[in-house]
């Protein structure tokens, strides 16, 4: 006979690209315009399973988080503004965080970049850290059918499953809007169902505090709080010419440059500095680059002083 002693061992697999749209969503579209906290996410998950599990708050720990996702290569991030130091301050999170990073290069397929072979990956650690280290609750941040097989083997291990789904809108890089929901096949399969989306806007309407600290606090990283000499080593590297211009328009995570014969389109993260100091009529300099489709767009957009 299995004697519950009411610990509970918790393990957490993200795939980094949900998460990433996650995150951009709450801050270029969402009234918070801040970034999802990885440390506040944690304590959330914490505080959720032992609610649902009916334990204490302090039986409850966090022993495996895994992050997964695709990323670009060296020599293509150094082409896009700042993506360089970017991936290394979240490398410097999820380290501090205690989450196991997982990279494999995105190939280029028919001209765009795409992610290959990531949903296994996470599948196949999910499954075996489950088997190896017992744990009770897994929670899974992710939400594409590919993931089906992973929760029905779980569910057989008799391992409960915490999905943590979204519904959003967010802006690609190649300036489309995309619609992201949660699959609700994943849904029906998990054990532990929970619309972040609505739990979010719950939270924040009632000033909850734990829901508040699911996000950074205080505004998004700006460059003047970087090491700017790092940073300006790695543009350094840049051997384009810059063009000047102003800014168009400014969207929810995207904006338009003036330029002629056509307007350039670019993207927050081509951007130098913070996107939300951005405003229609701003004087930028920038260089062009291309899309994944082959077609012009404004690179290292940075703000020029007055």
């Amino acid at each position: 006979m299995v004697v519950d002693n009411g610990f509970r061992k918790i393990g957490v697999f993200y795939d980094g690209n949900f998460l990433l749209h996650a995150s951009n969503y709450y801050n270029y579209s969402h009234f918070v315009k801040r970034r999802i906290s990885l440390n506040g996410l944690h304590e959330f998950i914490c505080r959720k399973v032992a609610e649902v599990e009916n334990v204490d708050r302090n039986r409850c720990e966090i022993v495996e988080a895994h992050y997964f996702r695709g990323r670009l290569n060296a020599a293509d991030a150094l082409q896009r503004g700042n993506q360089l130091y970017n991936d290394r301050v979240f490398d410097d999170i999820l380290m501090s965080e205690g989450i196991n990073s997982h990279y494999l290069p995105l190939r280029n397929l028919q001209g765009r970049r795409e992610e290959r072979g990531v949903d296994v990956w996470l599948s196949l650690e999910a499954f075996e850290i489950s088997l190896r280290r017992s744990l009770d609750v897994i929670v899974l941040i992710l939400s594409d059918t590919d993931y089906i097989p992973l929760l029905r083997k779980l569910k057989a291990l008799g391992i409960r499953v915490m999905l943590l789904g979204w519904e959003f809108d967010y802006i690609s890089d190649d300036g489309n809007r995309m619609v992201t929901r949660t699959s609700h096949d994943l849904i029906q399969l998990a054990t532990y169902p929970v619309a972040m989306h609505k739990v979010i806007e719950t939270g924040l309407a009632s000033g909850d505090i734990l829901i508040n600290n699911l996000f950074v606090a205080g505004e998004s990283l700006k460059m003047e709080d970087a090491d700017i000499d790092q940073y300006d080593d790695i543009i350094s590297y840049i051997d384009s010419d810059k063009e000047v211009s102003e800014i168009l328009s400014i969207k929810n995570g995207f904006g338009f440059v003036k330029y002629p014969n056509n307007n350039l389109f670019f993207h927050n993260q081509d951007v130098i500095g913070n996107f939300n100091d951005l405003e229609a009529g701003d004087k930028v300099e920038f260089t062009i680059g291309k899309n994944d489709q082959g077609q012009d767009v404004a690179k290292n957009v940075r703000k020029i002083s007055e």
